[in-house]
């Protein structure tokens, strides 16, 4: 940085109110920035200065003994203020040794005032000054952001971008990607860059929950200072930039590493919009081997390319992502159209399956998008990272583009070959038909449990059939009396005969629900929890929820309280 643009304590010392001043120490503090000036004459002064103010004072309200004394310096060391000016006379006729020990411990300087000085002529000496180096700060900025917007429009931006950021800021620059080589501005040999790859590595569990758009985070590597940025968009980190200084990084600094972090994501994004339109476009073939028309191996090679026999042993899984606009909101905008959310959503969804070491094969068809999720890694389980992903996904809600949009996810089981990937196709479409009986924005199929049985047997007859068995008393009587016999039936015996629960959850007293399993018993007999009929009996209860899921839904606390 322009060391020139912020004013330090050298810098007032060197001003004509400072002629008859002396340092009696932290003199290895000559570098400390002063970001304002204040008259301080009260030892209690918690909330009166945020950090880097000169403290100018006659030792009015800190001079009762050295205790107090040594107090009030170290609650403004603690405070970060820039130095403190004490003016002899009054109340300090000379400076304790511990006083001046103290400065220099912690390289704070101390500066006395050997004849009395007009604090008011200080403070509008120096304000003027600090004011105008903040507007030249201001003025360079803007001048040095507009340069980085400017080279991201340039081939290889990035890297001017970064070696802009390290000629202004006079640091070390390390930009960490996380898919790519670290790379150092300027160049370091090998042997300087392992400690800083290593510092970087010990700060992983740190970083996970930072968002792109978090300010920079500050810790210590050794004697020198590290100024730590994210650099992404959509909610997701692409990589991140260290900024490695022998001085504590100033507003200057941390205000240009924002604009470098914020020009190199918008180039980044750009890059991403590109490549994923390609991807689109090249993965029509995905329609084809979900549908099942693609059997022929060959056809198969040909379709999916040079990448063929490396996708064809991963395990994946297929994920039928149904996209509904509750709020019926009109997508009629150039901004707002169908194809820019659905397009917006793939790139993000394609970014956090990446992050959670899945490579997905997107293709779109009406408000469904369809993704084999190929696992690259298995050092933890697929389904729990992907489970992650898409939790992940739900959460996107901040997106402007995304904020009316609501996400429906059925996922087939772990497949491989891409042959079975119509397979893996049909276990997603029926579990996502499930949504109503669940209503769970993710469902696995392999959590479908006996409801995997009843999909298969639903063909109109067997299942109705099933149910009258089974239920056909129930039906009838919820039919002709607007009971709720049926929903009764079904939470008790989810909940292993509880009855205590059972009321808890129906919303209803003992009382009622015992005149409930009175009346079940009385239609169904005495043995219906017998374990033969009670699993006939839940599985017909299924079956009726399969067939018609809006007629055992729980009521919710408020309408039972109606």
């Amino acid at each position: 940085m322009d060391w020139e643009l912020v004013f330090t304590v050298r810098d007032a010392l060197r001003r004509p109110m400072f002629a008859d001043a002396e340092m009696i120490g932290g003199k290895n503090g000559l570098n400390r920035a002063i970001r304002w000036v204040h008259v301080l004459e009260s030892a209690s002064f918690e909330s009166l200065i945020h950090g880097e103010e000169m403290i100018l004072t006659t030792g009015m309200g800190a001079s009762a003994d050295i205790e107090a004394s040594l107090d009030f310096m170290h609650n403004l060391i603690d405070k970060n203020a820039a130095c403190l000016c004490i003016e002899l006379g009054a109340y300090f006729s000379t400076i304790p040794q511990e006083m001046i020990g103290l400065a220099n411990r912690h390289d704070f300087p101390l500066i006395v005032f050997t004849r009395t000085v007009r604090f008011v002529d200080i403070t509008l000496d120096l304000h003027s000054l600090i004011i105008n180096r903040h507007h030249r700060m201001l003025q360079e900025l803007e001048s040095i952001s507009r340069e980085f917007h400017r080279l991201t429009l340039t081939s290889q931006g990035t890297m001017k971008v970064l070696q802009l950021l390290c000629k202004s800021t006079r640091t070390q620059i390390v930009y960490m990607q996380l898919q790519g080589k670290p790379l150092f501005f300027p160049a370091l040999p090998p042997e300087e860059q392992l400690p800083l790859l290593g510092f970087f590595e010990s700060l992983n569990d740190e970083l996970e929950g930072i968002q792109p758009d978090a300010a920079p985070c500050f810790r210590e590597f050794g004697h020198r200072k590290v100024a730590l940025k994210p650099v992404g968009a959509l909610d997701q980190t692409w990589a991140y930039i260290m900024m490695v200084s022998n001085h504590k990084p100033q507003e200057f600094d941390c205000l240009l590493l924002d604009s470098a972090s914020l020009s190199i994501a918008q180039e980044l994004l750009r890059t991403r919009y590109m490549e994923e339109r390609k991807l689109f476009s090249e993965n029509l073939w995905v329609d084809e081997l979900i549908s099942g028309r693609t059997r022929d191996d060959n056809r198969l090679k040909a379709l999916v390319g040079p990448d063929f026999n490396v996708l064809n042993e991963l395990s994946y899984q297929v994920c039928l992502i149904e996209i509904e606009n509750p709020r019926d909101v009109r997508w009629n905008s150039s901004e707002n159209d169908w194809e820019s959310i659905t397009f917006h959503l793939s790139l993000i969804l394609r970014s956090l399956f990446e992050k959670y070491s899945l490579r997905p094969l997107i293709t779109l068809k009406n408000n469904r998008l369809t993704v084999i999720a190929l696992d690259i890694q298995s050092r933890l389980p697929g389904k729990l990272r992907l489970q992650q992903a898409l939790d992940a996904l739900q959460h996107i809600r901040a997106d402007e583009k995304l904020k009316d949009l609501q996400l429906v996810t059925g996922v087939s089981k772990s497949h491989k070959g891409l042959k079975q990937a119509y397979a893996g196709y049909q276990e997603a479409v029926q579990s996502l038909s499930l949504y109503s009986c669940y209503q769970k924005p993710v469902l696995f199929y392999e959590e479908l449990g006996v409801f995997q049985l009843l999909l298969n047997l639903n063909d109109g007859k067997t299942l109705e059939n099933f149910i009258r068995s089974y239920l056909g008393p129930l039906i009838d009587h919820d039919q002709s009396k607007g009971s709720e016999l049926l929903l009764t039936l079904r939470v008790f015996l989810d909940h292993d005969g509880s009855k205590q629960i059972a009321a808890r959850n129906l919303f209803i007293v003992r009382q009622s629900l015992y005149y409930r399993l009175d009346k079940i018993t009385e239609l169904l007999g005495d043995d219906f929890m017998l374990p033969e009929n009670r699993i006939s009996i839940q599985v017909a209860l299924r079956a009726y929820q399969l067939l018609y899921p809006d007629k055992l839904t729980l009521p919710s606390s408020r309408s039972a309280q109606l």
